[in-house]
């Protein structure tokens, strides 16, 4: 049997992660960015309907956005501590611009969920627009911090 070896995710130390954005791996013209929302392995992660709600709502806002048809993915970490951002030819400063646009459209937004009817969702039953917002408004308070003290990224 051939040997398994770790895969980049498992190799980052997770004791040192907190709130901000990251490049998880490059592969190619694909960047993968790490949203992580929370600090691993401290007993805080998203419930089901934050992560649901939001991913509905992130995903809509940046698909629709300019850079929309660069956006490969977005999804939740199984571990609820975060999201991956999966890009075509962007780099993080551009990705940093996008995401808190993104973050922020989604505070700022008035109407229903996206995609959140029978037909359109397996568990349209499982969004709250209010945890969504909640959760972007922390997150942006968070990724400002995180910028300013420990550099996660340049702008």
């Amino acid at each position: 049997m051939k040997q398994i070896s770790k895969i980049q995710s498992f190799r980052v130390d997770h004791d040192k992660i907190l709130p901000g954005i990251y490049i998880s791996r490059v592969d190619g013209d694909i960047t993968t960015f790490d949203l992580r929302t929370r600090k691993p392995n401290c007993g805080s992660y998203m419930d089901s309907t934050t992560m649901h709600t939001l991913e509905h709502m992130f995903a809509t806002f940046v698909r629709n956005s300019e850079a929309g048809e660069r956006v490969i993915y977005f999804g939740p970490m199984g571990c609820r501590t975060g999201f991956y951002l999966l890009m075509r030819d962007t780099d993080i400063k551009e990705a940093v611009t996008l995401i808190k646009e993104t973050l922020e459209k989604i505070v700022a937004y008035e109407g229903p969920v996206f995609g959140a009817s029978r037909k359109e969702c397996g568990n349209y039953l499982d969004l709250k627009l209010d945890c969504a917002k909640k959760e972007c408004k922390e997150y942006l308070e968070n990724i400002e911090k995180y910028k300013k003290t420990d550099g996660a990224y340049d702008e």
